[in-house]
C-alpha cells in the first residue's frame, strides 16, 4: 500500500480539484480528505454516505446545579472567562460557556462542592462514504471545534485500515493547508507527497515553507505548477526552487475555464475533457505514479 499526499502550502492552489483529478485518473483506491476545516472534495466526487461518528478530542467542564453553592471559585479561577454565576429563585449556581471553556479542569480541581466534572466534548463527525471512483473518508469539524489536526489524524488512520480490508493499494490524501499541526497529521507516513504551487508570490512564499516541513519529515516531493500561465515570471521563480531545492517537477498546468466548468457539473476536469488543463493534469499524474512506483522499487530492494 502507498499514500500519496497532495498539499499546497497556501489555500487556492488548485489542490483539490488536481487531486479529484487523480482520483479520476488512478482507478479505484481510497481517498482522504484531510481538509477538515474547510473539506469540499465531496462537492466534486458527490459521495453516498455510508457511515458517520461523532468525534471527541477535547473535554468541557459541567456543572451540577443540584451540587453547586455558588461560592463563585470557579469564576475567579478561570482565566477564560468561561464561568458566570447567576441567581434563579434565591439559589446561586456557576453556568460555563461551551465556547469559552478550553478544557483545563481548573474548575473542577478546586471546587470545592465537588459539583464540576469534565466530559469528551464533540468536536466533529468523522464519514465514511462511497464515490463512483472508491471509498472516500473525510470529516466535518464542528463550528469552532477545536484539534481539527486530531481530527486529521483519525481521518488517515482510517482510510489505511479501510485500503487494507479492501485490499487496495492506493490511499490518496487531499492534505490540509498552510504548515501546522493540521499538514504534519496530513502527511503522517505518506510515501510521496506533491506541492500544488501556483504562479503568485504569496504561492512561492509558502512553498518554501512546505519545503522546509517536508524536508524535516523526511518524506519525498515533487512539485506541480497549477495556472503557470498566470505570471510567468513568479513561475520561472518556482522553477529555479524546485532546481535549488533538488526537487522533481512533476508538470505545469495551464489557466483553463473547463476547470470552473467541470466544477460546475459536479466532476473533475479530466472526466469533463481531455484537452488543456485536463491533458496537463494527465501528464502529471503520469509522472507522479512513475514516481511511487519507483519509490516502492526501491523500498523492495533495500
Amino acid at each position: 500500500m502507498q499514500t500519496l499526499t497532495v498539499i499546497s502550502g497556501k489555500g487556492g492552489t488548485g489542490k483539490t480539484s488536481l487531486l479529484a483529478s487523480f482520483v479520476a485518473l488512478a482507478g479505484r483506491s481510497v481517498i482522504a480528505d484531510c481538509d477538515v476545516d474547510a473539506a469540499d472534495l465531496h462537492l466534486v466526487l458527490n459521495p453516498e454516505t455510508q457511515s458517520e461518528e461523532a468525534f471527541f478530542s477535547s473535554r468541557i467542564a459541567v456543572v451540577d446545579s443540584h451540587l453547586c453553592i455558588g461560592c463563585g471559585q470557579c469564576r475567579d479561577l478561570c482565566r477564560f472567562e468561561a464561568v458566570e454565576i447567576v441567581e434563579k429563585t434565591g439559589d446561586r449556581s456557576a453556568v460555563i460557556h461551551g465556547r469559552d471553556c478550553e478544557g483545563c479542569g481548573v474548575c473542577e480541581r478546586f471546587c470545592a462542592a465537588g459539583a464540576i466534572h469534565m466530559e469528551p466534548r464533540r468536536t466533529g463527525l468523522v464519514l465514511q462514504s462511497d464515490t463512483r471512483f472508491g471509498p472516500l473518508v473525510h470529516a466535518q469539524l464542528d463550528a469552532g471545534g477545536e484539534n481539527s489536526g486530531k481530527l486529521v489524524t483519525e481521518v488517515r488512520r482510517r482510510a489505511k485500515q479501510l485500503a487494507k480490508e479492501k485490499q487496495l493499494e492506493l490511499v490518496l490524501v487531499d492534505g490540509s493547508p498552510g504548515v501546522g499541526c493540521p499538514v504534519m497529521a496530513s502527511l503522517t507516513a505518506s510515501d510521496l507527497a506533491l506541492i500544488v504551487s501556483e504562479s503568485s508570490i504569496s504561492a512561492l512564499h509558502d512553498m518554501e515553507r512546505v519545503i522546509q516541513l517536508l524536508r524535516q519529515l523526511r518524506i519525498p516531493a515533487m512539485v506541480c505548477v497549477n495556472r503557470h500561465d498566470q505570471n510567468h515570471e513568479v513561475a520561472q521563480r518556482i522553477l529555479s526552487l524546485v532546481r535549488e531545492s533538488d526537487l522533481e517537477l512533476a508538470g505545469m498546468v495551464r489557466l483553463d475555464p473547463n476547470v470552473t466548468q467541470a466544477q460546475r457539473q459536479g466532476v473533475s476536469v479530466v472526466e469533463f475533457c481531455s484537452t488543456g488543463a485536463a491533458l496537463d493534469i494527465a501528464q502529471v499524474w503520469e509522472r507522479v505514479l512513475e514516481k511511487l512506483i519507483s519509490l516502492k522499487t526501491n523500498t523492495r530492494k533495500s
